[in-house]
């Protein structure tokens, strides 16, 4: 056997640390969102104590979320995640559909999504010309590619890296609000109006929407170091550590505001960051959005390959993705069939209006929707399979995963309803029906196969 061979094997190894995998989830869930929508919960609720309970209530269903996933990911760890969920519980057809949803609309458009988000602050700062925004999505897209084909390390290493950068950029923007509190108008006493429950609804909209992308932890539960019970803890002070940081950041950007400075705000950390510490502090800022959005790239990419690789493993058709490199830790070929769609979706965008509302569009729809089902898949493994080991079980069963199937199901919804009259969202549709074609032909691919 040679040197080549002995670096390709099917599995992967625990060579990721607690603090790594922390690191990763992190850098998912804080993208650019948290600098945008607070200014939007603000304007819907019209309160700021209904504002930080949304806040804290977004925490609180993303936790349920976290320990279903927790009990799935315990029992069941797979490199594939909820793709290998979703085959347990309802076979892999559905399976099939979930993983080309992720290569071709979710983990793609969220990638293109968010190097537009990159492009737009680094144009700010250093402008590449008249397609500058295009050229610094293309070129981030590219760059973070290589430096997870280097392998799992460098991965890890670069996102720890960025996500204590991110941070630190949202304890500054906390601190520019307290700072900057004296000045700030006077806001209402808290809870001095009530938001009826639609406008709540669709504050909780916005909010679970920053919240987005804790999920993705069940795509390394297969690679953290201390075995099945380390992804608990993980899952966990992941998300503690993003709800303290989000309603740490919502509360001083209500003391440096006020609500009517806040709701009333197009850029509201710029305009914080501006008022603490003058036009630098604006600039400074903008560096920060844009290693959050470099951060979630990075954990976007890392997470996204993994579902290639399990699609690779299960589907004869598709084999050249399900190879893993022993020595770098990755799915080198999963890598490059995410950053050839990455870069293709980043060529339909730059011919929108908007490049980063048109990912919104296409991707939240079907990615809430498969959401949905991976907490159907816990209450259908209980069932299908009651005698297999659960080294943790989701406390409050079954009222917790019922709280996380309802607000995915909204969230479908919701999101279905808002992009309705939207292109976007047809493509994305469209994407799916080939779907379909791909599966019958994969599956015809198989069993030629299996005859032979």
């Amino acid at each position: 056997m040679n040197v080549s061979q002995q670096n390709v094997v099917q599995e992967p190894a625990r060579t990721l640390s607690a603090f790594s995998a922390i690191a990763i989830i992190v850098g998912i869930v804080v993208g650019a969102g948290i600098f945008k929508t607070p200014s939007m919960v603000a304007g819907v609720t019209g309160d700021a104590g209904w504002m930080v309970v949304a806040w804290i209530l977004g925490g609180v269903i993303s936790l349920a979320g976290a320990l279903c996933y927790a009990e799935l990911a315990t029992t069941y760890p797979h490199a594939g995640g909820d793709y290998h969920f979703i085959a347990r519980a309802f076979g892999k057809h559905l399976s099939f559909l979930y993983a080309w949803a992720k290569a071709t609309v979710i983990n793609t458009g969220s990638i293109a999504l968010l190097a537009f988000v990159f492009g737009d602050y680094m144009s700010k700062a250093f402008s590449l010309g008249p397609h500058s925004v295009a050229m610094w999505a293309v070129t981030i897209v590219a760059v973070l590619t290589i430096v997870n084909l280097i392998g799992i390390h460098a991965a890890s290493w670069v996102q720890t890296l960025l996500t204590i950068i991110e941070v630190s950029g949202l304890v500054c923007v906390a601190i520019a609000g307290f700072l900057v509190a004296p000045e700030a108008p006077a806001s209402p006493a808290l809870f001095s109006s009530t938001p009826s429950l639609g406008m709540f609804g669709l504050a909780m909209v916005f909010v679970l929407l920053t919240y987005g992308g804790w999920n993705e932890a069940a795509y390394i539960s297969a690679e953290v170091k201390g075995g099945r019970s380390a992804i608990v803890p993980v899952i966990v002070i992941s998300i503690l550590i993003l709800t303290l940081v989000y309603v740490l950041v919502n509360i001083a950007m209500v003391a440096g505001l006020g609500m009517t400075g806040l709701a009333g705000s197009q850029a509201v950390a710029a305009d914080l960051m501006g008022k603490a510490f003058g036009p630098w502090g604006e600039r400074v800022l903008g560096v920060f959005v844009a290693v959050s959005a470099l951060t979630s790239i990075n954990a976007t990419m890392i997470v996204g390959a993994r579902t290639n690789y399990a699609l690779g493993r299960d589907w004869t058709a598709l084999r050249f993705m399900g190879y893993w490199h022993a020595h770098r830790g990755s799915p080198i070929a999963a890598y490059c069939v995410q950053s050839v769609l990455s870069l293709a979706l980043v060529g339909f965008g730059i011919w929108q209006t908007d490049g980063f509302e048109v990912m919104v569009e296409f991707t939240a729809p079907v990615f809430w929707l498969f959401l949905f089902l991976v907490g159907l898949s816990l209450f259908v493994m209980r069932i299908k399979d009651p005698l297999t080991e659960r080294p943790f079980k989701v406390p409050l069963y079954p009222l917790t995963p019922i709280l996380f199937c309802l607000t995915c199901a909204y969230l479908t919804y919701s999101s279905i309803t808002y992009a309705a009259s939207k292109n976007a969202v047809h493509i994305s549709l469209i994407v799916m029906a080939v779907g379909v074609v791909a599966l019958f032909l994969t599956v015809k691919v198989k069993k030629n196969a299996a005859a032979d």
